[in-house]
Parts: structure tokens; sequence; C-alpha cells
């Protein structure tokens, strides 16, 4: 007997772990998009699966103590940039949080992209890819990336001796020959600010 969409579709959301995160496209062999929307809707109303977003689902993970758990903004970009094969970016406020400069989770979280400009609703808070030139995305280090956005946020005559010291200290943990190569990408500022010879 042959398997209804909706079970076909469920069958290949729970060969993955709770947590992954599904896209419509992610069920393209099966069949065309309008049954998919149609079925994912059904199992979103049966309670199987959570709609995260527009075109985005998944199976929460479920703990006895916080109840559901889905997953978090970040993830949920990296998903859509792995679907889209492309380039991104923390930058802006979320740059200066992923640091501990701020401990203010934005509700606009800003991502630079190589892909077209766009936003995302997740609940309360938007996901903004920003289309961004191939420099702004050649940087090589998770953490002075992230510092180097960070301080172009802050800008270059608010930024406080504080947290330079706090960004210095947490550089300590970039891998050097990464470091000096997002400095030369960085402004002339930010390098003379971070260069780091101790």
């Amino acid at each position: 007997m042959l398997k209804s969409i909706e079970a076909q579709v469920l069958e290949k959301i729970k060969r993955s772990p709770k947590g992954t995160l599904f896209f419509v496209d992610s069920f393209a062999t099966i069949t065309n998009t309008k049954a998919i929307n149609k079925a994912l809707e059904r199992l979103v109303h049966s309670g199987e699966i959570e709609r995260i977003a527009q075109g985005i689902y998944t199976r929460p993970v479920s703990d006895k103590y916080i109840g559901k758990i889905v997953p978090d903004i970040e993830e949920i970009a990296i998903a859509i940039a792995k679907r889209d094969r492309a380039t991104i970016m923390p930058t802006g406020n979320y740059a200066m949080y992923k640091l501990g400069l701020t401990t203010q989770v934005p509700l606009n979280i800003v991502f630079y992209s190589d892909t077209s400009a766009r936003k995302i609703k997740i609940g309360k808070q938007i996901i903004t890819f920003k289309k961004a030139s191939s420099k702004n995305l050649a940087y090589v280090g998770k953490i002075s990336a992230l510092a180097i956005q960070a301080l172009r946020t802050i800008g270059k005559d608010q930024v406080k001796d504080e947290e330079v010291k706090q960004i210095k200290n947490i550089l300590k943990n970039e891998n050097p020959k990464h470091l000096q190569h997002d400095l030369q990408l960085a402004p002339v500022w930010i390098r003379k600010l971070i260069a780091i010879n101790e």
C-alpha cells in the first residue's frame, strides 16, 4: 500500500534528530510544493511538528523541566544559509551580544550575507540578511570577525576603554593567524585599537 504524502513527510522528519530544521523544499523528492505545504500544515495541526516561521518547521526537543525547546535564532539563520548555500556573518548588536559586550538580546538580529537581502520573522524576533560585499564576508576567525563587527557598530568615537580591554581579552582565544588575516581587512582605527603585540 502506498504511504500518504503526510506519512512520507513525517517519516523523513523522524529519521532526523529532534530539533532539526526543515524547509518545504526539504521534501522536494516526495511530491510538489503545494501538496507538501498541505501535509506540513496537517502535521502542525496534529501536534507532530511545529512551525517556526513561514516555510520553516521542526519536531521540538522535549525537556521534562522546561518543556519544548525549539532551535535558537542563530541555528535558524545558519540552517537558512546552508539551504541557500550562502555565507553569513553576525553583525551589529548581535555581534556585541555574542561577545558579551551587552546582555540585551537584540530583537532584530542582523547577518551580512552574500545572497539577496531579506527579513524573516521568528516569533518576536526578526532575522535580517543584509547583502554585503565579499570583503565583509572574507573574515576567517570567528572571534576576530565578531570583534571587528562589534567595534564597527559601537563606532570609533563611542568605544570605551573597558570594551576594548574586554575585546582584547576575548581575542586571546583566537587563532593568531586568523586574527592577523582579519585585521588586514579591518578599518585602520580598529586595527590600531586591537592589534595584540604582547
